[in-house]
């Protein structure tokens, strides 16, 4: 049995959290003990048991990468545990932790975005480079534009491997369920539905999307919606973006949803519209689950999760006149968008599920286990 210690210091359930979950859900039981050590009081705890995961509270990690204290905390730990692996999600003391208790160690970058110049060119990108690999026997890329990322910063491709997320496919809800769900919403049973599900923050471009339904009504279309769901930072921002657009027919803001299969369910498409800190969306690979196209912004992951007129549309991230275009194709062309959506099911299958993502995780671990013995 090969026991695993993962470390992350989120105390909120996001995207790392998300990943650590999904594995455990697929993970070979038969070979692999899950220790998860995450900060006291983190909303993670309960789910990652729920999930079969042995949790470990930890005092002074709490959302942050590194601490001269946290390091001697996780020493502490990690000697008390005896993993044969450590796997770290952004936490750089877990990482130093485990070099000085010499258990290989393996983290994960779960983000993609623009690399600073200070760590493009030296001294930075060296500095960058021997702290990363010095304190990482391997490192997995959850996109080849996190991989990208990193290699831009000075990591030799050699220690990266990237293994994209997958997820639990979900199950659609009944035709009266969408029926109910599409009356409470205030929604028309024909009107075409759009629909994104992610953090009301500036870089995710919600308000190009704002824009795009004000220059969709202008060409006369009115017989849509878009519905975004969720909350953030940018909340207030967005609320009056729809307010000075005279979009408030159109576009919905429905805050936080904690029935995301539902609300799924009832869309002809989903939109991610990042343009910024975009690896593998959880929520773009739930639609594909549920035969859904998509129309994605060219920034990040996106490029390499959809294909262009496969399983969606792509188009310039921060250009609502061409995220305008592709929501009217789609709307035009009711039989492109059911082909789109079913070649976006078998994509999902064939690459993006639970399992196939469990066990591209596993042949790292055994892969690093292996070099380290």
């Amino acid at each position: 049995m090969i026991r695993v210690l993962n470390i992350i210091s989120d105390t909120n359930i996001g995207g790392a959290g998300r990943v650590i979950l999904n594995y455990l859900h697929y993970a070979d039981t038969t070979q692999f003990e899950t220790l998860v050590a995450v900060p006291r009081g983190s909303l993670l705890k309960e789910p990652l048991e729920q999930a079969g995961a042995q949790v470990l509270e930890v005092d002074g990690i709490a959302d942050r990468s590194y601490h001269k204290d946290d390091v001697k905390t996780l020493q502490s730990l990690i000697r008390h545990v005896k993993p044969d692996l450590v796997h770290t999600h952004g936490t750089l003391s877990g990482r130093i932790a485990a070099k000085r208790c010499h258990v290989p160690v393996v983290y994960s970058r779960h983000s993609a975005f623009p690399v600073p110049a200070k760590l493009r060119y030296p001294p930075g990108r060296w500095v960058n480079k021997l702290v990363n690999e010095h304190y990482a026997d391997h490192i997995i890329a959850v996109s080849p534009a996190t991989r990208d990322n990193l290699t831009d910063a000075g990591i030799s491709p050699k220690k990266i491997t990237v293994v994209m997320n997958g997820v639990a496919p979900l199950q659609p809800t009944t035709p009266q369920a969408q029926a109910d769900l599409r009356r409470e919403l205030g929604v028309q049973p024909d009107d075409f539905l759009f629909g994104i599900l992610a953090r009301l923050e500036e870089y995710k471009g919600h308000k190009y999307l704002i824009e795009a339904a004000k220059l969709l009504k202008e060409r006369g279309y009115s017989k849509f919606r878009v519905l975004i769901a969720g909350t953030g930072g940018y909340e207030s921002q967005l609320a009056q973006a729809v307010q000075d657009t005279g979009s408030g027919d159109v576009v919905k803001l429905l805050g936080f949803r904690s029935d995301v299969p539902d609300l799924l369910s009832i869309l002809n498409a989903q939109l991610n519209v990042s343009y910024g800190t975009e690896a593998t969306s959880m929520a773009l690979l739930e639609g594909m689950s549920l035969g859904l196209p998509s129309i994605v912004s060219d920034y990040g992951g996106n490029p390499f999760v959809i294909t262009q007129d496969k399983d969606g549309l792509i188009f310039p991230s921060r250009n609502s006149g061409a995220l305008a275009d592709a929501m009217a194709q789609l709307m035009d062309h009711p039989k492109q968008c059911q082909a789109l959506g079913r070649q976006a099911k078998e994509t999902f299958q064939s690459r993006f599920t639970g399992e196939v993502f469990a066990r591209n995780t596993e042949t790292v671990y055994r892969t690093i286990l292996k070099g380290a013995k």
